[in-house]
């Protein structure tokens, strides 16, 4: 049985509504983990100065990411990363609370943004206009490049919890519900950092 999601190869082109300067590329990253921001960014990349190379974070090592992080913050027209607590998840469920953390990364930019492009099959109620884009981080630069500074600012906050919490193996496995995260999650319990509303968290806290 096939899941009906053709690859991104197979899309139809994408057409952009907008012919300006200033289109903003919006992408998250951290709605699967148990622990955590979900971290959104905006970026509009400046025509004059591209950057090769960009692609959805996924399919790039982490020191690619790393050297294309730079390479957006010395070169895009403006920049964003925003979040949303693990507390604001808990209260408003993941959907909205990607959403909340998309809303105020396209507020943070400057010049602000005239268009918006966003990851995924939903816009985040912002009143610029845009345009949702399945598969977006590998269909257009500037949601590719939201994307990589997304992973890089969550990626970061992952190593700083596991720096000081090193039991439960967040530089590894990023929060997301590996056999070692659940398994330590068992032996030390959850930590206030995580997101109590996610099912393997919320049984755990009624263990206790």
């Amino acid at each position: 049985m096939t899941s009906g999601r053709r690859p991104s190869s197979e899309l139809p082109p994408l057409v952009v509504n907008y012919a300006g300067e200033r289109l903003a590329g919006v992408d998250e990253v951290g709605r699967g983990p148990l622990v955590g921001a979900v971290v959104a960014a905006a970026v509009i990349l400046d025509p004059a100065r591209p950057i090769s190379g960009l692609a959805d974070s996924k399919a790039l090592s982490a020191k690619r990411r790393e050297t294309l992080d730079i390479e957006i913050r010395e070169r895009a027209l403006a920049l964003a990363v925003a979040e949303a607590s693990a507390a604001e998840v808990d209260e408003l469920n993941i959907f909205h609370a990607t959403h909340l953390a998309m809303r105020r990364a396209i507020d943070a930019l400057a010049p602000a943004a005239e268009y918006l492009l966003v990851d995924g099959n939903r816009l985040p109620g912002h009143h610029v206009p845009g345009q949702s884009v399945v598969k977006g981080d590998a269909r257009h630069p500037a949601i590719a490049a939201a994307s990589i500074l997304a992973k890089v600012a969550r990626d970061a906050q992952m190593a700083a919890l596991d720096a000081r919490h090193p039991g439960y193996g967040f530089a590894r496995h990023k929060g997301y519900p590996t056999r070692e995260h659940l398994a330590a999650l068992v032996s030390l319990g959850p930590l206030p950092e995580h997101r109590r509303s996610f099912g393997p968290v919320r049984r755990q806290l009624a263990l206790l």
